[in-house]
């Protein structure tokens, strides 16, 4: 039996900040190229069953985003720092670790060890696209290795496909009751959870607003579902990292609304956050935010979503109950 290794080149990288090269991230560009790659292998069913990347930060965002955009999580990923700076025989010590029972496996690294890892492998001259370019940034390629990774030696592969962003689709599957959606981002991302932080002073329920990314209106803190999360979970973690609160979080959805993002509509789930705690400064990912306690009438001034708004209400009335209760 053979083994199938996939190798995978970072994508386009962002040289706009005075940062070392360790440190330098992905252009948006990059990260929706790393996430089409990973659609395009779930769809293609060469998903890989174990996924090592190069910890530097454009290989990680790139392993990160397509390994999502795949249906997986980030516990999905390894790290290893031989795969940055790599030669031939980082690469060889890394496939020579890998668990004996794995099939398919995934290398996301850097130009110009992948490249030279390639020619290594490959039995024969290796076919080059008209361009003359091997691997581009987020190109995908396909060889086929004897199942023994610990004896690797040069001309023991075949390449079997290089395959680039640019020949992929440039959107995203989502299903609906009456067929597929093509939609401009991975289809988890339309799926979202908020919390709706609330604390009880002197009797009276106040809740806690933040502003948007723009501060251009009040909300509450919400995002993505992520992969491997429940809806609860994700909702407690956007409370974390926008409104840089803790506190104990429903596992039974108040309610839920929309809004457009992304070219289509989003479906947020709502849970009821009791706050019992703000986090340090440097635990708050979003310090940029403003966030406000305010009462449940300020609230329904200043929330300007229809359906957040009955969600707010319905809270209010759940409390009145358990006061009178």
């Amino acid at each position: 039996m053979s083994k199938t290794l996939l190798l995978l080149r970072h994508g386009k990288s962002d040289w706009s900040g005075n940062l070392n090269d360790f440190d330098r991230p992905l252009k948006k560009r990059g990260k929706l190229a790393a996430q089409r790659m990973g659609e395009f292998m779930r769809l293609q069913g060469i998903e890989p069953d174990y996924i090592v990347s190069s910890p530097a930060e454009r290989a990680k965002t790139s392993a990160l985003k397509l390994t999502k955009a795949m249906g997986k999580t980030a516990a999905h990923v390894r790290y290893e720092m031989k795969l940055y700076d790599a030669k031939i025989k980082d690469f060889l010590a890394v496939l020579a670790n890998c668990p004996e029972d794995k099939q398919r496996i995934l290398l996301i690294s850097h130009n110009p060890g992948l490249e030279e890892l390639i020619k290594f492998l490959h039995d024969g001259p290796v076919p080059l696209p008209n361009d003359g370019k091997l691997l581009p940034t987020t190109t995908l390629a396909i060889l086929d290795l004897p199942d023994d990774l610990q004896r690797l030696i040069k001309a023991s592969g075949q390449l079997q496909s290089l395959t680039r962003p640019s020949q992929i689709p440039d959107y995203f599957t989502y299903q609906i009751a009456t067929g597929v959606e093509h939609r401009i981002r991975p289809a988890y991302y339309y799926s979202q959870s908020g919390a709706l932080p609330f604390r009880i002073e002197n009797g009276e329920m106040q809740l806690l607003l933040i502003t948007s990314s723009a501060n251009r209106h009040w909300i509450i803190p919400k995002g993505i579902i992520e992969p491997g999360m429940t809806a609860y979970e994700s909702a407690a973690n956007e409370a974390r990292e926008e409104a840089g609160v803790k506190g104990i979080i429903s596992h039974q959805v108040l309610g839920c609304y929309h809004y457009e993002k992304w070219n289509a509509s989003c479906t947020v789930q709502v849970f009821p956050m009791q706050v019992t705690e703000f986090v340090d400064d440097s635990d708050w990912e979003e310090t940029h935010r403003q966030r406000q306690w305010v009462t449940y009438k300020q609230a329904l001034e200043m929330i300007k979503i229809p359906k957040l708004v009955t969600i707010i209400e319905l809270l209010h009335d759940k409390f009145q109950q358990s006061l009178n209760g």
